[in-house]
């Protein structure tokens, strides 16, 4: 059946515009929650199958993972920007800019790619050197990371259609795009990492097949899911997108829109990478007590996960509604928007929080955690939980503020709560030789981070211009 243009338009603002904002804001989150929860399950699946080829090939990924981190941070930052910007185009009727971002965003994902393709091929062993002293975790995280960035270009493309997808209200799709990726990695791992005839789990588990490659078989099952995602995505996007059409045309650098991502998209990205350095710092501060503390930060961050990553999917799907609002003079539905989002961020975050509390043992058993880190990491799951309190309201803020092309404030919130108040406190607690304080820098750090929020929040409401 073939749509005309002025048909897209009304179903754009049959959705968007005039549907309920709750039942709106679930129709379109939902979706990216479920996604964003199969990838946080990808997340410790990966962990818990590298774990049980030893500790050290657990610490190797762990040190590793800043640097996908930060690959993921220049992927969405420029989704984010150009998801943004084509919500707002719709939302003004106008097709023909809309194109015109989605075409900019993808080549930037794609100069994105090459700058990490060069770095895998020239700067593993220096990255590494830079992190431990240990022959073997060395010589692992070299094949960690040189894979996962030589052959990350699978990564970038993924996340670039799926915020094609969001943009446009295509949330179904975003998580089909997202799941099939990470379930794919899931189903690699064992292959590519065990051997046949190798004992799993204790003894529950015989691998009837598989290549023995280790951390570097983690890496290909990686990149391999990516590769898929990003393909299927593409495939999607073609086919079902039909309020973006993505010409060839458009392709050719464009400077004013690539600015226009960029302005937004940057500050996202550097407050990702923020996150990157903040990690990067903790397990050298760590590191100062045992390499099992290192462990133990890589667990919580994979477990973490599980309790962000849902609410990272509701604010997927709360970007483009409160874009598209702004856009089209609709301010109620904007904040409706807004409060949904924090109530049901707040509640996911209580929940994170009791499972924290009650069953921290269990949960970090299924890293293969003997006593050493059991004893350091079940304190330190229940001390760090408590900054959850205060991070759902922050993570909704910061979400805020991108879709309404204010992402310098959110730039300001993650600096602040990770580089000016988390890494400094961490490091001087650490000077008192007491492990176990160490893990209060979190919560301290959050409660900063929730009242910068609340004062940038505040402003920026009062003096959004409703008449541009």
């Amino acid at each position: 059946m073939i749509i005309i243009s002025s048909e897209i338009e009304q179903v754009k603002e049959n959705k968007m515009g005039v549907m309920p904002v709750n039942k709106l804001l679930l129709t379109m989150s939902i979706p990216m929650m479920i996604s964003m929860l199969v990838q946080a399950l990808y997340n410790i699946v990966d962990s818990i199958f590298v774990s049980q080829v030893s500790d050290k090939a657990f610490n190797a990924v762990s040190l590793v993972f800043p640097i996908q981190n930060l690959m993921i941070a220049v992927g969405v930052g420029i989704g984010v920007g150009m998801n943004a910007l084509i919500s707002k185009s719709l939302g003004q009727k106008d097709q023909k800019k809309a194109d015109k971002y989605a075409m900019q965003g993808l080549l930037l994902n794609i100069i994105s790619f090459l700058l990490f393709f060069v770095a895998g091929l020239f700067l593993a062993g220096a990255f590494m050197k830079t992190q431990t002293d240990n022959a073997l975790i060395y010589e692992y995280g070299v094949q960690y990371f040189r894979i996962c960035l030589v052959f990350s270009g699978g990564l970038f493309l993924e996340l670039i259609f799926e915020k094609m997808l969001q943009a446009t209200g295509r949330t179904m799709l975003s998580m089909i795009v997202q799941g099939t990726g990470a379930i794919l990695n899931i189903v690699f791992d064992p292959i590519f990492i065990f051997e046949k005839g190798e004992v799993l789990f204790n003894g529950a588990f015989v691998m009837p097949f598989g290549f023995g490659l280790e951390v570097a078989g983690a890496a290909c099952a990686t990149v391999l899911g990516q590769a898929v995602g990003g393909i299927l995505g593409f495939i999607l996007c073609v086919k079902y997108n039909k309020e973006l059409n993505l010409k060839f045309k458009n392709f050719a650098p464009r400077a004013k829109y690539i600015k226009d991502i960029l302005f937004i998209g940057v500050p996202s990205i550097i407050m990702a990478s923020i996150g990157s350095v903040m990690t990067l710092c903790m397990n050298k501060i760590l590191s100062g007590f045992s390499y099992v503390h290192v462990n133990v930060f890589g667990a919580y961050f994979k477990l973490q996960s599980f309790v962000f990553m849902p609410v990272f999917g509701l604010n997927n799907g709360m970007v483009p509604i409160v874009a598209y609002n702004y856009g089209a003079k609709k301010k109620q539905r904007m904040y409706d928007a807004i409060k949904y989002s924090t109530i049901y961020a707040v509640i996911i975050m209580f929940v994170g929080i009791a499972c924290c509390q009650l069953i921290p043992g269990a949960l970090l058993s299924a890293f293969n955690a003997d006593e050493e880190m059991l004893r350091i990491g079940i304190p330190a799951l229940r001390i760090i939980s408590l900054s959850f309190i205060f991070a759902g309201f922050c993570v909704v803020a910061s979400s805020v503020f991108q879709a309404l092309g204010k992402s310098i404030y959110s730039l300001f919130l993650s600096f602040g709560r990770q580089l000016v108040v988390l890494v400094p406190v961490a490091y001087f607690i650490s000077l008192t030789g007491n492990d176990t304080l160490v893990w209060l820098s979190f919560p301290i750090a959050e409660i900063m981070s929730v009242t910068l929020a609340a004062v940038f929040l505040r402003r920026l409401l009062k003096n959004l211009d409703w008449d541009k």
